[in-house]
């Protein structure tokens, strides 16, 4: 069997109809935080032919990422949240990631008719507060074809987020460097500060540094 083939016998293997999910964007300095849940209602053997590459997406390039997203959004119940900047501030990232989570799987949930779910949860973290059953599943998204549909989900979802913030803001590089806190993105902050899509939690440090190097300027 293919990885692709192997993902789908895993969740066979669950007498419960599995729900997958995972995040991206939890340890960017910039853009929200996205999640999404993914149930395969009807899984055909042309399905099993077109996500043949399906995989984690930390495994796959852009362009595969991308070549099925709409197959696995065409072919699933899904859904997909974004937690912004705002409330990841005042919550913590953990808990963003966690209440996307949450929202992301209510949603599919009830869909389902109150059928016997189980959700499997990417990482070691079971959600707070939901209402139904969960398992953590570290790895999961190269063990789990739900896991890695919603990984693939969330992804490219993201990334196509911030590259909408990239037009806007463009002294960033965000298209390429997705808000993560590259020595270029860490530069242009440097250079032209911090935009209302930064995580300013997240540069304590930088600025931190950035005033010792201030202070140290000014005592010479």
């Amino acid at each position: 069997m293919n990885t692709s083939e192997n993902l789908f016998e895993f969740d066979k293997n669950y007498k419960e109809l599995i729900i997958g999910t995972d995040e991206a964007g939890r340890g960017p300095g910039a853009g929200g935080v996205f999640a999404a849940a993914v149930y395969f209602d009807k899984i055909t053997q042309g399905l099993l032919q077109d996500l043949a590459i399906l995989n984690d997406s930390k495994k796959l390039t852009p362009k595969k990422r991308d070549s099925i997203y709409d197959i696995i959004k065409n072919n699933t119940i899904n859904e997909i949240v974004c937690i912004e900047v705002d409330e990841i501030e005042k919550i913590n990232i953990l808990n963003a990631s966690l209440k996307a989570m949450n929202m992301a799987c209510t949603k599919v949930n009830s869909k389902l008719l109150n059928n016997s779910t189980l959700t499997l949860v990417d990482g070691n973290k079971l959600i707070k507060n939901y209402a139904f059953a969960q398992q953590c599943l570290i790895k999961g998204d190269s063990k789990s074809a739900s896991i890695a549909a919603a990984s693939i989900l969330a992804k490219v979802t993201r990334d196509r987020y911030m590259q909408n913030l990239h037009e806007e803001f463009p002294v960033y590089n965000w298209s390429k460097n997705a808000g993560y806190l590259t020595a270029e993105h860490l530069k242009a902050i440097e250079m032209y500060g911090i935009t209302k899509y930064h995580r300013p939690s997240f540069l304590k440090k930088f600025f931190a540094k950035q005033e010792k190097k201030n202070a140290e300027l000014i005592l010479r």
